[in-house]
């Protein structure tokens, strides 16, 4: 008897211990572990008591969700973090990779001059603004954009496929290849500069 009492107080204090430690376990750290193992609605679920009003876990959701493609769920927590806070840089440029999944050039490119209009050279604006001049054949925008933003990064082979592709579409086919020598000199096995050049 005295053994069987021992036997369950240990039971009870690791009960007590086991369900202590699954009490403490992080929110947040859980999220990113389940992210990490492309477990997304796990990710998404272990998040579920925190306030929807918070603007991090918003974002969170906005982009766990176009992680696992449910890019117009992952547009309404964008939105809805662009409501919290109009002048989110993180909601703006979030919200365009879904946008740009869904082919929605002119609301993606909306959004990336918004960003531009607050961050005038924000890096990923401007990439996320050429996809859409290209996918909208916009050339010469394209190549002006292109031609502006090389200026302040370039080392940027990005920047210098779309200079290069804008410059193709004009007819410009010897500043093309200019710019795609420039491109395999920053990667020298990169496919595209490597056919056009050839």
């Amino acid at each position: 008897l005295i053994m069987i009492n021992k036997l369950l107080i240990i039971a009870f204090s690791m009960g007590i211990s086991i369900s202590s430690a699954v009490a403490e376990v992080n929110p947040w750290k859980e999220s990113y572990r389940l992210e990490q193992v492309f477990q997304y609605d796990a990710a998404i679920s272990v998040l579920k008591n925190i306030s929807s009003d918070n603007e991090l876990v918003t974002l969170r959701r906005g982009w766990l969700n176009y992680s696992k493609g449910t890019h117009s769920k992952s547009i309404e927590y964008y939105k809805k973090a662009i409501k919290i806070n109009n002048n989110s840089l993180d909601a703006r440029l979030g919200i365009i990779l879904p946008l740009l999944e869904q082919q929605r050039w002119r609301e993606a490119a909306s959004n990336a001059n918004k960003v531009i209009e607050i961050a005038p050279w924000n890096y990923y604006a401007h990439v996320r603004l050429m996809l859409t001049e290209e996918a909208l054949k916009q050339w010469d925008k394209l190549g002006k954009h292109s031609s502006a933003v090389h200026q302040r990064y370039p080392s940027d082979a990005t920047v210098l496929v779309y200079m290069a592709r804008a410059n193709h579409k004009l007819g410009n086919k010897q500043k093309a290849k200019n710019f795609y020598q420039k491109v395999i000199e920053l990667i020298p096995d990169h496919f595209e500069a490597k056919q056009y050049t050839r």
